[in-house]
């Protein structure tokens, strides 16, 4: 039974990491100093760009999820009322209502349901 050494080294590579100077450059000198400096502000910049449109993705997101969103605490119910038309007729009119979870009207609503 030959083993694989691959897992062993994938983890030896991960987790072992790198010791490096970092800079070449004398840090103290005006251009690498500025370009630091530039570098770093792009960077916060470029960041915040990026949360931006981030936070703008979600709050969309978020508003568009709101009509569909379902309150179990609150139902619309139809109650029928009679009505006389003027030529003598007795008709049904529905009327809706928003009750709570207890069947209390919250609002009285208009036949489109708003």
């Amino acid at each position: 039974m030959r083993s694989n050494p691959f897992p062993a080294l994938a983890a030896a590579l991960l987790f072992a990491g790198c010791a490096s100077e970092g800079r070449v450059t004398n840090p103290k000198a005006p251009g690498p100093a500025v370009g630091n400096a530039v570098g770093a502000g792009v960077g916060a910049v470029a960041g915040n760009v990026a949360g931006a449109v981030v936070g703008v993705g979600e709050g969309a997101a978020a508003a568009a999820s709101v009509p569909f969103t379902h309150d179990p605490t609150q139902r619309v119910v139809r109650h029928w009322r009679e009505e006389q038309t003027p030529d003598g007729r007795t008709i049904r009119v529905p009327e809706y209502y928003l009750v709570d979870e207890h069947g209390r009207v919250i609002r009285p609503l208009d036949a489109s349901g708003k």
